[in-house]
């Protein structure tokens, strides 16, 4: 009985109950002019954003919720001002501020995964003076408007078609949720629930409380980041020992949000993953410096500890994720089989790739979701064919753009790029993290020492690592934007569609912006500019020509061992979950414990702090937890990614925090004091 009444509790709360009188619209009415000319004035204004941070810090936060919003009140204005002048243009939905949203995304982040602070600067004579070695003319090419533009026409579009006849698989098989992705939903939805539902308000109510705390806690943290190393985010929580190791709390609402949305295994799978690398590992390895690799190496050197961490890391994921896709390969060759010989058995089965059993405990939400989500498919044959067609283009068109790379290499990569697509798009969802640029780099590594230097393996390591993050790239936005249409009833053809168009965009988009900066300033030598990654993949490039024999003592035994682990862990999980095992909900996510070999500890516990408020608040109160969560989560992070927009503006006006937030200890604070003595008595002694 308690049971079936929190069941009719949920259904009572349900979302889209308040949607259901609604009309939904056509895949092509989600789809309009003034659409297309929001998408492509707020695609500009990010790229913006996107290339001033790729080319300074090289980080880049999430801006789905940014474009979200944006959409929204924008298009609100457009209608608005419509009206006013007594024209009634058609109601502004949230299927169209979704397809916005995602043509805005897919736009900017073109100027992040095209590699402007990275391969594309990394090839340039600029960066290459930096290095002793490889600065002939082969293992250098100066960046080129038309040649940048053509280049990213070619990769962009092909994570598209790669991963479109896996999204069944990934959303409604799997579950997976693509934290930002749900959040972007939630935020939207909450914009255009009717009125009148008292839960929507509720729901409205509480994001937007938790919005408003987020974007002030990190307006207050802005004050006291003046520098490296200072602000909340840098607060040893556990001690300066834990910090040197990577274990604090970096009070950063978007974790705690992500980590609230995130199943509980996850969680604590990033975290067993923290301890084993950071806690163990790498403080083991770091005893062996002098012994096996110089002790005089930088942190940041390839062929210290830093190999150790970034391809034991890949070496993971990729067991991981290949696993998992010659699972779904096999699972997808068993339905065709039935759909074949046992046409009646297959046909009964209309939420395919989610279990009859499950069919019956799904909420009203999920069930119109589902349909929805099922109804306009993207036929597997045209998503093959064109990815066959882009291909074959690209192999005869690349060599002619990049000289270094011959049509076989090209031929090689769009092979391996469908199995790492499904391996990122797999652990986005997951995790939220995108780790593009880590098979990126495996390409360099891989291209770079098959062709070595003297045929200029810099260039095409280079080369091959934005093919494959394109493609990796493109993928998981491709599915993160398909979740976000999922919760939002919109079309998955319109999804696809809008996705096509902001990526065209970008393709022009980013290199124009790219080329101001470029000719505006000295990027790569400029203070201001210095483009910090694009030495670093140089850097791996360089390694790479050298041959895997250029890695640290013991890394590719390591590498073997943990690639064999991740396997191991995932046909366990596999097994429990057949055999319907207690202990199936209590095996870590093999990828979930990679993410943070390289990354480091602090993101995992934010995420651990979620889990834990959730937990809490769900042994409190159930339902509401279960029907609140998502709107408190996507506050948390909504408020947080909201803020990244006027942080940026600030930076690009070179307005800068006024105070710095730091600890010392004891004995270096002593010594700062007797410092500032000094300075304030200077004939004292």
């Amino acid at each position: 009985m308690e049971g079936s009444s929190e069941a009719a509790a949920r259904e009572a709360l349900s979302t889209e109950k308040a949607f259901e009188r609604e009309k939904l619209p056509a895949w092509s009415e989600q789809i309009t002019v003034r659409s297309v000319v929001v998408s492509t004035a707020l695609g500009l204004f990010l790229s913006f954003i996107v290339m001033k941070l790729n080319l300074t810090s090289g980080i880049v936060p999430s801006l789905n919720m940014s474009a979200g919003l944006l959409a929204f009140f924008l298009m609100k204005t457009w209608t608005s001002a419509l009206e006013r002048c007594g024209i009634f243009p058609k109601p502004f939905t949230r299927q169209e501020n979704t397809v916005v949203q995602t043509c805005v995304i897919s736009c900017s982040s073109i100027a992040f995964s095209g590699g402007f602070g990275t391969y594309i600067l990394g090839m340039s004579q600029k960066i290459a003076e930096g290095f002793d070695e490889a600065k002939t003319s082969i293992n250098v090419e100066e960046p080129s408007l038309g040649r940048i533009i053509a280049f990213l026409f070619l990769v962009s579009f092909v994570g598209l078609f790669s991963i479109v006849p896996l999204r069944k698989i990934m959303i409604i098989g799997y579950k997976l949720t693509y934290p930002s992705g749900s959040a972007t939903a939630h935020l939207i939805n909450s914009f255009h629930t009717p009125q009148g539902a008292i839960q929507a308000k509720q729901q409205v109510s509480i994001l937007f409380k938790s919005f408003a705390g987020s974007f002030l806690w990190s307006l207050f943290q802005w004050f006291y980041s003046a520098g490296p190393g200072c602000g909340f985010s840098s607060f040893p929580t556990f001690g300066l020992q834990a910090y040197r190791r990577r274990f604090f709390f970096d009070f950063s609402a978007t974790y705690v949000g992500v980590g609230m949305i995130c199943p509980y295994i996850i969680n604590l799978s990033l975290l067993l993953g923290s301890v084993v690398s950071w806690g163990l590992m790498w403080p083991y390895i770091e005893s062996k410096r002098g012994l096996w690799y110089d002790e005089k190496l930088p942190r940041s050197s390839l062929h210290g500890l830093n190999g150790y961490q970034i391809f034991i890391s890949i070496a993971m994921i990729v067991g991981d994720g290949l696993f998992n896709f010659l699972s779904i390969l096999v699972r997808t060759s068993y339905d065709m089989y039935l759909k074949r010989t046992k046409p009646a058995e297959a046909a009964a089965k209309p939420f395919a790739g989610v279990d009859m059993s499950e069919r019956q405990a799904l909420s009203f939400d999920d069930r119109r979701r589902t349909q929805v989500f099922l109804k306009d498919q993207i036929p597997t044959s045209i998503a093959a064919g064109a990815y066959v067609l882009l291909a074959a283009i690209s192999v005869l068109a690349i060599p002619h753009i990049f000289r270094q790379l011959k049509p076989k290499h090209v031929v090689w990569a769009y092979v391996v790029a469908p199995v790492f697509a499904f391996c990122n798009a797999y652990g986005t969802g997951l995790t939220d993290w995108s780790l593009s640029s880590s098979y990126g780099k495996l390409a360099i590594f891989i291209f770079g020492a098959s062709i070595g230097s003297e045929d200029g393996g810099v260039v095409a390591g280079l080369a091959a690592c934005g093919l494959m993050m394109g493609i990796v790239s493109t993928a998981s936005d491709l599915i993160q934007d398909f979740k976000t249409g999922y919760l939002t009833l919109t079309s998955p053809r319109s999804m696809f569609v809008s996705q096509v168009m902001g990526t065209g965009l970008g393709c022009i988009i980013s290199p124009l912006v790219f080329w101001i900066f470029y000719k505006a300033y000295d990027v790569g030598l400029e203070e201001g500019y210095p483009a910090p990654y694009a030495k670093i993949y140089r850097g791996i490039a360089l390694l790479g020509v050298n041959g895997w024999n250029q890695l640290p003592k013991y890394c590719l035994r390591f590498c073997l061992a943990f690639f064999l682990l991740a396997i191991a862990i995932c046909a366990l999980k596999e097994v429990a979950k057949t055999r319907n095992w207690w202990v199936q909900d209590y095996i870590p996510s093999a990828l979930g414990m990679a993410v943070p070999f390289f990354l480091g500890s602090f993101f995992t516990i934010d995420m651990c702090v979620g889990s834990v408020v959730l937990y809490l608040w769900s042994k409190s109160d159930r339902v509401r937890a279960h029907t609140f969560a998502p709107a408190v989560a996507s506050g948390l992070i909504c408020g947080d990614g909201i803020w990244s927009l006027p942080s940026s503006i600030l930076s690009l006006l070179n307005v800068n925090p006024p105070m710095c937030l730091r600890v010392f200890s004891a004995d270096t604070n002593y010594q700062v004091e007797e410092f500032l003595w000094t300075l304030k008595n200077p004939g004292a002694t």
